[in-house]
């Protein structure tokens, strides 16, 4: 089984990039962030029309993430608990069947943390209520993944220049040990788990020229429970859609799971 995540920065803006994506490379599941779309505008024919089953969690203008999957969405939940006033859409969770019992799926875009010093603590906030699902999901004793764009640089070797960043929300240490949290309750970094090599990045900002330069971030990610990295076969970033017109800034990486 083939689980893709993929910030889209703008659903209707690159809509074809990402049915043309999908088309060549087939994922059982993806997971779009950033759709930028309240839920009834999302395109959803245009995924249905590729045999995707699709769930919404959206936000006018901003933010916003979809669930797309081959195999019927039980028990879809958007929203992360542990703070009524947030009305962010950065979260939907689903649950699929599987032959050997279900896999669970957390989609998430995970706040950027930048600007006002409130972003910061609303950023780190959200992590910790993130730890928080997350320890109770590994209760469960179930495969999961937590899919999305966490807008976290995990170490040096995911920065183009490290020195340059250490002061951003994406670098800084509080924020780096609250993903080291998570991988501390028991999480595999799929990519990591599959590759060693530095550089190897899955965001360029549109500015100066960085997809040019190979000025990139490794900042979307896939976290895998104990169930799921037992069935880990392979993690890969899918670089090429950064090159076609008008694409995302982010691109698709795709872990498979032996489900």
């Amino acid at each position: 089984m083939k689980i893709a995540t993929w910030n889209i920065n703008g659903v209707k803006a690159r809509i074809d990039a990402a049915t043309t994506w999908l088309r060549s490379a087939s994922p059982d599941i993806a997971c779009l962030q950033e759709i930028k779309c309240m839920d009834e505008a999302f395109p959803i024919s245009a995924f249905e029309d590729l045999g995707y089953n699709v769930a919404v969690h959206g936000q006018k203008g901003f933010n916003g993430v979809a669930l797309l999957s081959k195999m019927p969405l039980d028990d879809v939940t958007p929203g992360l608990a542990g703070d009524p006033e947030d009305v962010q859409a950065r979260y939907i969770e689903g649950v699929i069947s599987i032959p050997s019992g279900v896999l669970r799926v957390v989609n998430i875009y995970l706040p950027n943390g930048n600007g006002a010093p409130e972003k910061f603590v609303y950023k780190l906030a959200w992590m910790s209520r993130l730890r928080e699902r997350v320890k109770e999901l590994l209760t469960y004793e179930e495969p999961f993944v937590i899919a999305g764009d966490y807008n976290v640089i995990p170490a040096p070797e995911d920065v183009y220049n490290p020195a340059a960043w250490m002061d951003d929300a994406l670098f800084r240490p509080e924020t780096r040990a609250h993903f080291q949290a998570l991988l501390n309750l028991g999480l595999t970094d799929a990519f990591r788990a599959c590759h060693d090599e530095p550089h190897q990045f899955t965001f360029w900002d549109y500015q100066a020229g960085a997809w040019q330069k190979n000025h990139g971030l490794r900042i979307d990610h896939l976290l895998l429970s104990p169930q799921a990295a037992d069935r880990l076969v392979g993690c890969e970033i899918d670089a090429d859609p950064r090159s076609w017109e008008k694409p995302s800034d982010h691109v698709p990486i795709v872990v498979e799971l032996s489900l």
